[in-house]
C-alpha cells in the first residue's frame, strides 16, 4: 500500500495543484505556479528516502512551498470583499480559497510522518493517509467545485461549492473529535461531490463539442458516485463496527479511482475547455 500512496501523492504534488493553479487564471498566483517544481520535486523525492532526516529536509521544503501559497488565501479574502458578500458568488470563492489552503494541511502530515514522529497525536500510518486525502479531497475536489458552481450558477452549483469545502473540514474535524463526526463530514463532502458529479454530467459536459472534453468529464462524474460510496461505507464502518474495506482495499480502489478517475480527468477536461470559470449554464 505503501508504494501506491506514494504514487499518487506525486501525482498530486506533481500535476494536480499546478495544473489547478493554472486553471485559476488568478494573476497573483503565476509566481507560485512557475515555482511550484521548486518545491514539488523535492517533496516527492521525500517519499522515496527513509524516514529521518534526510527526508524530512526535502519535505519541509514542500511545506515550505504549501505555506506560500496557503498565504494567497489572506489577501485574496481582503482583496475581493465583494464576491464574498453576494450569495451567488460567494460559495465558489469559498470553494478556491479552501483549495489554496488544504496543500498546507497535506505538507504539515507529510513533514511528521516523514520525519517518523506523531502529530497531534496521529501516527504515521494515518499521516500517510493525510497528506494524498488533502490534495485530492481537499485541494482537487475544491477547486473543481468551485469551477463547476461557476458554470451552474443555481442553487445546485452553490450546493456543491460549499459542501466539499465544509464535508473536508468536517473530516478534519472527525480525526480530533471521533468516528462519527467523520462520519457526518463523509455525509456531506460525498453529497457535495455527488452534485459535482450531476452537475458535471448534466451542464459541463453537453456545454463542450469536443469529444475527448466529453469523455474526460463523463469519466470523472461516473467514477465520483462510485469512489465516494466507498467513502461512505468505510466511514459508516469506523463508527459503527460494521464490516468495511480495508486502508489497503480503499487505497487500492478509492484513492486511485479520486485520483485518476475524477482529480486528473477533470483537472484535463477543464484545461481542455480553456475556460476555468465558464459562466452561464442552466440554472439547477
Amino acid at each position: 500500500m505503501g508504494v501506491l500512496v506514494d504514487l499518487i501523492v506525486m501525482l498530486g504534488m506533481l500535476v494536480i495543484v499546478p495544473t489547478g493553479l493554472r486553471l485559476t487564471r488568478d494573476p497573483s498566483l503565476d509566481r507560485i505556479r512557475r515555482f511550484w517544481p521548486l518545491f514539488a520535486v523535492p517533496g516527492a523525492v521525500s517519499l522515496w528516502l527513509p524516514r529521518g532526516p534526510a527526508a524530512t529536509a526535502p519535505a519541509l521544503c514542500y511545506a515550505a512551498g504549501a505555506l506560500v501559497l496557503a498565504l494567497h488565501a489572506p489577501p485574496r479574502l481582503l482583496r475581493r470583499p465583494a464576491p464574498l458578500r453576494a450569495w451567488r458568488t460567494a460559495p465558489a470563492e469559498i470553494a478556491l480559497l479552501t483549495a489554496l489552503v488544504t496543500p498546507a494541511v497535506a505538507a504539515a502530515a507529510l513533514v511528521a510522518e516523514r520525519a517518523g514522529q506523531p502529530l497531534l497525536g496521529f501516527g504515521t500510518g494515518i499521516l500517510a493517509l493525510t497528506v494524498p486525502h488533502f490534495h485530492f479531497a481537499g485541494f482537487a475536489a475544491a477547486l473543481v467545485a468551485g469551477l463547476v458552481c461557476r458554470a451552474e450558477a443555481g442553487p445546485a452549483g452553490r450546493f456543491a461549492a460549499l459542501s466539499v469545502p465544509l464535508g473536508t473540514l468536517l473530516v478534519l474535524g472527525g480525526y480530533f473529535v471521533g468516528d462519527r463526526a467523520e462520519l457526518a463530514g463523509a455525509v456531506v463532502l460525498t453529497a457535495g461531490m455527488w452534485a459535482v458529479a450531476l452537475l458535471t454530467w448534466r451542464t459541463v459536459r453537453p456545454g463542450t463539442g469536443d469529444r475527448t472534453t466529453r469523455l474526460l468529464l463523463g469519466a470523472s462524474s461516473a467514477v465520483l458516485v462510485v469512489t465516494m460510496v466507498l467513502a461512505l461505507s468505510w466511514a459508516l464502518g469506523e463508527a459503527t463496527g460494521i464490516p468495511h474495506p480495508t486502508l489497503a482495499w480503499m487505497a487500492a480502489t478509492h484513492g486511485v479511482g479520486n485520483a485518476l478517475g475524477f482529480a486528473l480527468c477533470s483537472l484535463l477536461a477543464w484545461q481542455r475547455l480553456g475556460r476555468p470559470a465558464p459562466t452561464g449554464g442552466r440554472s439547477a
